[in-house]
């Protein structure tokens, strides 16, 4: 009881910090390195069957520590890189160690994260020829095994809450480009969305939000990229666009190239804002402050 009280309250003050603009602006070290002496979430493999692609297609999921079947839990679909698969984060980016320490210090509204394999195609490796024309159009693909196959899967197995407001889609490089395209394609279906390092895959900005008030019903809209990174026009022509129409959004320029340092540090950042009440330009403000 008296632990769940702290949680509680630690969960209460993190929501004050952010307002007060106290959070850190980079990850902590140590942040990414297993601390044994605290709860841990769970990673498994699921397997699902994909109408879209004709096959069953596997991903991994993480359930926070303490997790229980009687509580509904938002979401957050985390998507890889081109030369990635549904390992890549867990292999690379060490994601299950990153939320264990973040919910140990309260910093974290209890969420369900999906790992999914971004490539639909039956063949879905990250094998040979990973530019090969077919397994690029097999991201575009994922989008209809997102939305009409893997997301109704989670929400029929798994005690997730069901409406926009507590689905996030996040993703690096490939994968930032999916979760813009995809989030800002689906307002509907998603109302927290982040694109790290997103790649040329990304959509051009006019095809993205041909409508650009839309984005307005979002949540958070996080776009971040390091600054030796060579895709970061992508990321900064979107930026623009949406300053020039005036949409609230966070462009995080962080120190670093195209690689999991800064992919790790974004998703410390990013997670600790999803489902809460935040102001946009308030953290915005915050992460470009000297």
């Amino acid at each position: 009881m008296k632990n769940s009280v702290i949680f509680t309250l630690g969960f209460v003050l993190f929501g004050m910090f952010i307002s007060a603009q106290t959070f850190d602006k980079h990850a902590p070290q140590g942040f990414d390195v297993e601390n044994k002496e605290i709860p841990h979430g769970k990673i498994d493999t699921i397997q699902y069957e994909s109408k879209t692609v004709g096959t069953q297609r596997k991903a991994l999921i993480y359930t926070p520590p303490g997790f229980k079947k009687g509580i509904q839990y938002p979401v957050l679909y985390l998507l890889h890189g081109i030369g990635g698969d549904e390992k890549e984060w867990f292999k690379s980016g060490t994601p299950q160690i990153i939320l264990d320490n973040l919910y140990a210090q309260g910093k974290l509204t209890p969420m369900i994260v999906v790992l999914p394999n971004g490539r639909a195609m039956k063949d879905d490796r990250a094998t040979g020829d990973i530019m090969a024309k077919d397994k690029v159009e097999a991201f575009a693909t994922f989008e209809k095994d997102l939305l009409n196959d893997l997301i109704p899967f989670i929400e029929k197995n798994y005690p997730v809450k069901k409406d926009r407001e507590n689905r996030a889609i996040a993703g690096l490089s490939m994968g930032g480009g999916q979760s813009l395209n995809f989030g800002l394609g689906n307002i509907d279906t998603f109302a927290w969305v982040g694109g790290f390092s997103s790649a040329p895959n990304t959509k051009e900005p006019q095809q993205l939000l041909p409508n650009p008030a839309k984005a307005k019903e979002l949540k958070l809209l996080w776009i971040s990229c390091g600054d030796q990174d060579r895709l970061m026009p992508f990321s900064k022509r979107t930026s623009d666009y949406l300053t020039e129409n005036k949409i609230p959004h966070i462009f995080y320029v962080e120190p670093g190239g195209h690689d999991f340092k800064v992919w790790k540090n974004d998703l410390y950042l990013f997670s600790q804002l999803l489902f809460k009440n935040i102001d946009q330009q308030e953290v915005s403000a915050h992460l470009q402050s000297e």
